[in-house]
């Protein structure tokens, strides 16, 4: 939203006091902006410290979530949180890194469980692969908007969910129906146009699903 110089110039005729008082009565109806001025203006964490803080977070959670596996619903209720958790993080830091590496730790953490997924049948199991083939091509396109700096260090995690997938039976084979291509697990493999590559991949599936 655009303000005009009009609406700048009569914000500008506060006195500093009421200024406060619009300002707190602004923070508290929005939770989130109170705690992105926090963090940048009083935390003593930093950026890096809150991303670490949300990687022993999720391992936790992930932990205590995998003994719900056998019922999907609540399973995957559990995960959408962390996704939640890390999106404030990402929208209170801009860590444009974390908000690609999380949610690939997320997955990556997910999957560590193939033993316990891979006893379970394919309809307990099939919307939580959804939304993990969902949330990696999401990532994968992330990643080609940013520096190659990162590649590095995007693949060795990358690398241990394609290792994950192959380990888990109906992830795999879900994957190939949707035209998952593996090579996208390497960071310099990921094509210029893999968000128009997906939309195609969806529509296709939507199509096919009309019928």
């Amino acid at each position: 939203m655009e303000y005009s110089k009009e609406f700048k110039a009569a914000l500008s005729e506060f006195k500093p006091i009421e200024k406060d008082r619009l300002i707190f009565r602004l923070l508290k109806k929005d939770k989130l902006l109170s705690k992105k001025l926090y963090f940048e203006l009083i935390d003593q964490e930093t950026t890096d410290d809150k991303r670490n803080a949300m990687e022993e977070l999720i391992e936790e959670r992930i932990l205590l979530a995998s003994k719900y596996i056998s019922n999907s619903k609540y399973f995957l209720v559990l995960i959408r949180k962390l996704s939640a958790a890390i999106t404030e993080h990402v929208k209170i830091t801009t860590d444009k890194f974390g908000d690609v590496y999380l949610n690939l730790f997320l997955i990556n953490k997910i999957l560590q469980y193939n033993d316990k997924l891979n006893r379970e049948r394919f309809d307990n199991v099939y919307k939580l692969y959804i939304y993990l083939i969902n949330k990696l091509a999401k990532a994968l396109i992330t990643i080609k908007k940013l520096d190659e700096d990162y590649w590095l260090e995007f693949d060795e995690i990358l690398s241990d969910i394609d290792f994950q997938i192959h380990e888990t039976l109906y992830l795999e084979k879900l994957c190939m129906n949707n035209s998952f291509d593996f090579n996208w697990l390497k960071s310099e493999n990921i094509p210029d146009d893999l968000d128009l590559i997906i939309k195609d991949i969806k529509s296709h599936m939507m199509n096919f699903l009309s019928r």
